[in-house]
């Protein structure tokens, strides 16, 4: 007779679990401590380790839900609110960090940088407050604050100051806008492109940071674009045609 594999499962309360579960947990909040460590990378002008912490931070969000809900850490851990803990983390890392950066460098007008963060930050606590800012099927609702690559690429493509501003003023706009933008590593539909061209944009960017700025790295910051263009493109064909679930 085969075993019965609830058998063998560790209860929910077993040292075992929960110590899963705190890892978990742990990793999350380790995203603010990379979003700390690229504010202090800003602060020594060091902008490849800025971006290389960001994106350090997006690693860790890409991969601490899907770990938390293998580990089924709101039943393990039922006392602790991992989705506040994400959130904070999140706001930080995606919001506050990207908005200190405007303040350090000027990325848009001169002086207009304090003002374009103060817009950021009010706009994504708006966003971010929203109850239904994550859709059933899995979506954003909205532009979901990636205010770390607006400033990532508008700092690299080195445009006008005042386009910079009029991207970053479109972005905040967006938030409004409801949009159902993909849910990388949660919406269904078209997840196995998305997460491999999400590979190989990851890959790209890797490049750009280890040739910055000694080297060209125009070519291959504009081709990364090309997964923002697919991602952007693929959530408005869904947010328009209607999205199947």
């Amino acid at each position: 007779m085969a075993e019965d594999p609830s058998a063998v499962l560790e209860p929910d309360d077993s040292p075992k679990r929960k110590g899963a579960a705190w890892s978990v947990h742990l990793l999350t909040a380790t995203g603010a401590v990379a979003g700390l460590m690229a504010m202090l990378a800003i602060v020594h002008e060091n902008f490849s380790a800025a971006f290389a912490w960001m994106g350090v931070s997006i690693v860790i969000d890409s991969v601490d839900g899907f770990l938390a809900r293998a580990c089924k850490v709101k039943q393990v851990l039922p006392q602790f609110d991992g989705a506040l803990l994400d959130n904070i983390v999140d706001y930080f890392t995606y919001v506050i960090v990207p908005a200190f950066f405007l303040c350090m460098v000027d990325v848009g007008p001169a002086h207009f940088g304090p003002l374009l963060a103060v817009l950021m930050t009010l706009t994504s606590g708006f966003q971010f407050c929203q109850t239904d800012a994550k859709t059933p099927d899995h979506c954003f609702k909205g532009f979901p604050s990636y205010w770390n690559l607006v400033v990532f690429y508008l700092f690299l493509l080195d445009w006008n100051p005042w386009v910079n501003a009029a991207v970053i003023v479109t972005f905040a706009v967006l938030i409004f806008v409801p949009i159902k933008y993909l849910y990388p590593t949660r919406t269904r539909v078209l997840r196995p492109v998305t997460l491999g061209l999400g590979l190989v944009w990851g890959a790209l960017i890797i490049a750009v940071l280890i040739l910055y700025p000694e080297r060209n790295y125009l070519p291959w910051l504009y081709l990364s674009l090309a997964y923002v263009i697919y991602y952007q493109a693929a959530s408005l064909y869904f947010t328009f045609r209607g999205y199947p679930g």
